[in-house]
């Protein structure tokens, strides 16, 4: 997702799934706006600048509050070169990968139509956690999900050939990218808990990496000291993504995946896109279409079946006039 890595729920029993309070839950929703929010602000700075030097401003600006806020809880960086390797190749699959993909797709598509194909993320992680794990196998559900989500992509990228003034392919195909990106952070990044490193420092190592790898190429791709000045709209935009939706962000996310655990967390990216596709619709006047909602509503519901808590509670339910 987008600067985000969502732990998987496939195969937790009910009983298993820890529970959330009203803080958690309010967390949970504002989470989804901060994230989807990101798509809202990434859009708006692109009016002015070109994607990597926004990647640039998105990272070094995240990487330095967060840096801000694991010196006031005490929190330390490991300095080992292990761990710095690993900071590294998270911030080149979780950052500027997908970062630079969805902001190039952006200058071309709606914002709404962006986090939708974002959504596909979890299928996948599961598909290549099929692949290279093997503790993270293919169960019926993840691959009737994984089923209903393709059907959702097939759906949203078919009803172009309907539209007159449909969106270019090659800016589709950079979403999906961006979450096969993201999916491979889901495998990669499970390094870390077997090296100690605290979920946050994880998220403050990849920024930082990810500002050293961003400023060579925005250098050599935007060459951003040759760009006008950006207005006070762009400007707020990038804070807000770098600060709201990037930095804030997390620190949710790790408080939510504390108590709630990964599958109410993960709950969080059915909600991205609601979030985004207001936002578009209501400050930018964006407009998507019918197969844009059918799709969306495919691989919503294929990430409800590979989260299972829907099935579960309706097969936990007695028959009509049955005996509880």
């Amino acid at each position: 997702m987008l600067g985000r890595d969502i732990p998987k729920a496939g195969g937790t029993r009910m009983n298993d799934i820890p529970k959330m309070g009203p803080t958690e839950w309010a967390l949970l929703l504002m989470l989804s706006v901060l994230w989807g929010g990101a798509f809202f602000f990434s859009k708006v700075a692109l009016g002015e600048l070109p994607p990597f030097t926004v990647v640039l401003a998105r990272v070094s600006l995240a990487a330095m509050a967060l840096f801000a806020f694991l010196l006031a809880t005490g929190r330390v960086v490991p300095r080992s070169r292990a761990v710095w390797a690993a900071f590294f190749g998270m911030a080149l699959l979780n950052n500027i990968v997908p970062f630079g993909l969805i902001f190039l797709a952006q200058t071309a598509i709606p914002s709404g139509l962006a986090s939708i194909l974002n959504a596909t993320t979890p299928i996948f992680s599961i598909l290549i956690a099929h692949r290279l794990t093997a503790d993270e196998k293919m169960t019926r559900a993840k691959l009737t999900g994984v089923g209903l989500g393709l059907a959702g992509v097939a759906v949203l990228m078919g009803g172009n050939a309907f539209v007159s003034d449909a969106p270019p392919l090659w800016a589709l195909l950079a979403c999906l990218g961006a979450a096969l990106s993201y999916g491979f952070t889901s495998v990669f990044g499970r390094r870390f808990r077997r090296m100690g490193v605290e979920p946050v420092v994880v998220a403050f190592g990849q920024l930082a990496a990810a500002t050293l790898l961003a400023i060579p190429v925005a250098a050599v791709v935007d060459a951003p000291w040759s760009l006008p000045a950006p207005g006070g709209a762009t400007l707020a935009a990038l804070a807000g993504l770098a600060l709201l939706s990037t930095a804030l962000a997390y620190v949710l996310f790790f408080r939510i995946l504390a108590v709630g655990g990964a599958t109410n967390s993960s709950l969080v990216t059915l909600l991205i896109p609601v979030s985004a596709i207001l936002l578009g619709t209501l400050v930018l006047g964006e407009r998507l279409t019918a197969n844009h909602f059918a799709g969306m509503a495919l691989i919503a519901l294929g990430l409800l079946v590979i989260d299972g808590r829907m099935l579960r509670l309706v097969g936990s339910q007695p028959p009509a006039g049955g005996h509880a």
